[in-house]
């Protein structure tokens, strides 16, 4: 169990979209690892900061078929979004394959904003355009 601002943070966490159509269950034994921003054409927009969690540590436990995938530039990640609500809830990362990075928005109870100082990635100049 860990604590992020006055919230403590379960070993497994439910995160959803904002109209609730997709429910993800979340493993996150450590609490949040990674928080980031990311300044790539798609993260700017979104504005979202995202932590890290390996891919058998998210489970769709409901909402599967209002989920719609994004992909772009080298389609190697790959975005999901609700296509309801239009909120972005996970992404296979492009620089960590076995990792999916999360809307730490999107977690229940959890406020972004207490995180305190977040790290902006270069994703404009991305690693893996080299």
């Amino acid at each position: 169990m860990k604590v992020v601002g006055d919230t403590v943070i379960q070993p497994f966490h439910k995160a959803t979209c904002h109209c609730g159509a997709v429910e993800l269950e979340l493993s996150l034994p450590n609490g949040i690892e990674k928080p980031r921003r990311c300044d790539c054409s798609i993260c700017r927009r979104r504005g979202a900061i995202v932590g890290s969690v390996a891919l058998d540590g998210i489970k769709i436990i409901k909402g599967a078929e209002h989920l719609k995938l994004y992909q772009f530039n080298t389609n190697t990640a790959k975005h999901y979004f609700c296509s309801n609500c239009g909120i972005y809830t996970h992404h296979q990362r492009r620089s960590s394959p076995n990792e999916y990075g999360f809307n730490i928005g999107c977690l229940e109870g959890v406020n972004p904003f207490d995180i305190g100082d977040v790290v902006t990635n270069d994703g404009v100049n991305h690693p893996a355009d080299r």
